[in-house]
């Protein structure tokens, strides 16, 4: 089932669109399902699970981080995590940098923005994020690589809703692309979209989106 799941969103996604498999929560055996059906992208959100999930299954996989992340827990992702979705203060910044400094490596990250109506949800505003980026303390560092932009829409059935905060996103990475990104290539990243409204995501300039019940399954 996993691999026909993941046949089927594949042809519906344009080219550019990347798809992260939300596998937090599934056993390995699932993980593996998904690699030998050709998904190389799987994203967690616990750090030991990750660690864990990293140690035994092919190196060839992409591990990206999605959930909230403590600093205190950096030190654990930084030798393999291949992107961090959900930066939200200059202090978790610093850690990143720190941690990947110690693991000879350049880790990419992505800001994340308050778009939802929400209290649960976390992220920055614009504001900050341009206060963020233009600090010299940010400048100073040199061991991460700022992709993009993340942010998750309000959980409601209300599609406009939806679709007016995921156009909020793709308005800010716009804005922040002019502003502060403009000789920066790298900066190509808008990942928002979740199995229940990543087609409305895509619509509005998602580049990345994160499936993980319409590939395996409802949660355990």
């Amino acid at each position: 089932m996993i691999g026909e799941n993941l046949d089927k969103i594949r042809k519906e996604l344009p080219k550019h669109v990347i798809l992260v498999a939300v596998s937090k929560t599934k056993p390995i055996e699932a993980l593996q399902e998904a690699f030998d059906a050709g998904q190389r992208i799987f994203g967690e959100n616990k750090v030991q699970e990750m660690a864990a999930k990293w140690e035994v299954l092919p190196k060839e996989i992409e591990w990206h981080f999605i959930g909230h992340l403590q600093r205190n827990k950096v030190k654990y992702l930084a030798p393999f995590v291949s992107l961090i979705h959900g930066v939200e203060s200059l202090r978790l910044l610093k850690e990143i940098n720190k941690q990947a400094l110690k693991s000879n490596r350049i880790i990419d990250v992505l800001l994340q923005f308050y778009i939802a109506d929400e209290e649960t949800k976390f992220g920055l505003s614009e504001e900050e994020a341009n206060d963020l980026l233009n600090s010299e303390e940010f400048k100073l560092l040199q061991n991460i690589q700022i992709r993009g932009v993340m942010g998750m829409a309000t959980f409601t059935k209300d599609q406009e809703k939806i679709r007016g905060e995921f156009q909020k996103l793709k308005n800010i990475q716009n804005s922040l692309k002019a502003n502060c990104f403009s000789d920066n290539d790298l900066f190509d990243v808008v990942s928002m979209g979740m199995s229940g409204d990543y087609t409305t995501a895509i619509d509005e300039g998602s580049t990345m989106i994160r499936i993980g019940s319409s590939i395996f399954g409802a949660r355990n």
